[in-house]
């Protein structure tokens, strides 16, 4: 089980990371978010949640990739339906994935 606390270790671990203030965690390279906290708009107000990560994936077919093939651990919402974004549940990935998740966003981010 992961959390915000391993999010921030592993962010800060890549090169070039800055992380953005925040009430939750919010990390660009080059000025672009590839790991943020989850803007939770239910209710009629806006919360970060720093139980769920929005990943930058790159492109659809990763997008759908996952989603499809581990929908307990990966959602989307219609406010993020045509982006390369997908959320992770925190409370549901091990630090190992977690960690090759967030290597990999910044990879991408760093490569485009």
């Amino acid at each position: 089980m992961a959390d915000e606390h391993d999010v921030r270790r592993l962010a800060l671990g890549l090169d070039g990371v800055e992380e953005i203030e925040s009430d939750g965690f919010d990390f660009r390279v080059g000025g672009r978010g590839f790991v943020w906290s989850y803007p939770d708009r239910s209710g009629g107000r806006r919360v970060l949640r720093t139980d769920i990560a929005v990943l930058y994936v790159g492109d659809e077919a990763e997008r759908q990739a996952l989603l499809r093939g581990e929908p307990d651990l990966f959602f989307s919402t219609p406010a993020y339906e045509w982006t390369p974004l997908v959320m992770v549940r925190l409370e549901r990935v091990d630090v190992a994935r977690l960690t090759e998740l967030v290597t990999d966003a910044w990879r991408m981010r760093t490569e485009t």
